[in-house]
């Protein structure tokens, strides 16, 4: 699913006929909600990382072909998993799920973290939900004197150009993606 998630997103945006992945990642939700990559190894639970993956791929799929309410309604589910988690915290526990999910890097590839989470829902264009003020509390508490937002880590990978300063420095991207 986070493969395939992120295959719907640059399909759907490409005018790719990515219908036979959506229908595949509709049938690969858990009972919670979401979605995880290592159910097909036995895992039934979701996983923040793979759900924010499936559904980028399912908001673009939506807004290049209009979707479908199977769609809409797989989509609506795994937005309440994360939301059901005030977007990062577990929710049997309420404690963090991992603390790098308050750190933001760009590009994020596949990684999950709050800034991540609420561009997503910023994309829906979906009323704010009271659930997301303890994220948007992380987000604002992480603005710098001088309005910016740090890049706080890079992601492990080929980097063919740097799009940021480095770490600890000001980060447009992330800036841009935090106000």
């Amino acid at each position: 699913p986070c493969i395939n998630g992120r295959t719907i997103e640059t399909g759907a945006y490409f005018g790719v006929d990515v219908a036979p992945i959506v229908d595949r990642i509709l049938g690969e939700r858990l009972n919670d909600g979401g979605w995880n990559c290592e159910a097909e190894n036995g895992s039934v639970r979701s996983s923040v990382d793979t759900t924010i993956d499936v559904l980028d791929g399912l908001l673009g799929f939506e807004r290049a072909t209009g979707g479908s309410e199977q769609v809409s309604e797989a989509r609506r589910s795994g937005e309440e998993y994360l939301l059901e988690r005030a977007l990062f915290r577990h929710g049997s526990t309420g404690e963090v799920i991992d603390p790098q999910y308050l750190k933001f890097a760009f590009p994020y590839y596949w990684h999950y973290d709050v800034l991540r989470a609420l561009d997503y829902f910023r994309g829906t264009g979906a009323p704010p939900d009271p659930r997301m003020a303890e994220a948007v509390d992380v987000v604002r508490s992480r603005r710098q004197p001088d309005g910016r937002w740090l890049l706080d880590r890079i992601h492990p990978g080929r980097v063919h150009f740097d799009l940021d300063a480095g770490v600890g420095l000001p980060s447009r991207w992330n800036t841009l993606r935090a106000l």
